[in-house]
């Protein structure tokens, strides 16, 4: 079995206070930021994962008001923040990175995440950060700020500027017709006659086509350009008949 620090004592669910759970990869990072929080009264980690899937088990087991995540452990993993987000929807994600990068923050706040911090992050000013995110705040610094605006800003002159239609296979229509649908990918495979994971690599790939990030830019921009009124309608209806 995978090995993963629980705590399922029932004290440590119960105690008043925020109920932290930390993912984390390397033990020392661990066994530091519970130290950490040990000082602090109105702060709890009432469980601890080395991987992703060992993050899933706990977020089941465990409610917890933040989870202080490695970036490392979601790398490469698309879906991993919005998965997270659908486990446990009260939980306040709060990404550690080694070093900020324009892409992956503004990708990272887009997600759903309520922080973005650094590795190197002191003590002092990680406690103020979960207390705030607790309180229903978002952690942002200046920089992030600036690209987040940014980006909003370049997709809100995209959307408004015409341009070229890309051009979508019909298997690809089909599948932006479930989505405008609001059909999940696991009956959109159905539908289509392939597998979940057929489905993401093809949103991928729409979402690369059309410069969009996420399902719901997908739909405001099949709504702002009448994307899918350029394409013959047996061609949408034929997968949903």
């Amino acid at each position: 079995m995978p090995d993963t620090d629980l705590q399922d004592t029932e004290d440590d669910i119960l105690d008043e206070g925020i109920r932290v759970i930390l993912a984390d990869s390397q033990a020392i990072y661990r066994v530091g930021m519970r130290k950490v929080f040990a000082l602090e009264d109105d702060i709890r980690v009432v469980a601890q994962a080395e991987t992703l899937l060992n993050l899933y088990a706990a977020l089941q087991r465990f409610p917890a008001d933040i989870v202080v995540l490695e970036g490392q452990l979601i790398a490469g993993t698309v879906d991993a923040i919005p998965e997270l987000v659908r486990r446990a929807p009260k939980a306040k994600l709060i990404v550690q990175v080694v070093e900020a990068d324009e892409v992956n923050t503004v990708e990272l706040y887009r997600r759903g995440v309520r922080g973005v911090v650094p590795r190197s992050i002191s003590p002092d000013l990680l406690v103020k950060c979960i207390r705030k995110i607790s309180a229903g705040e978002t952690w942002i610094d200046n920089q992030s700020v600036s690209w987040v605006i940014e980006a909003y800003r370049s997709q809100a002159t995209a959307m408004m500027s015409p341009r070229t239609q890309p051009r979508l296979s019909t298997k690809e229509v089909q599948i932006i017709t479930c989505i405008t649908r609001g059909m999940r990918n696991k009956e959109i495979a159905y539908h289509v006659g392939t597998t979940e994971q057929v489905i993401k690599n093809y949103l991928r790939k729409i979402y690369d086509k059309l410069g969009v990030s996420d399902r719901l830019e997908l739909a405001l921009y099949c709504l702002h350009h009448q994307l899918l009124k350029h394409y013959p309608q047996e061609t949408m209806t034929e997968v949903l008949q």
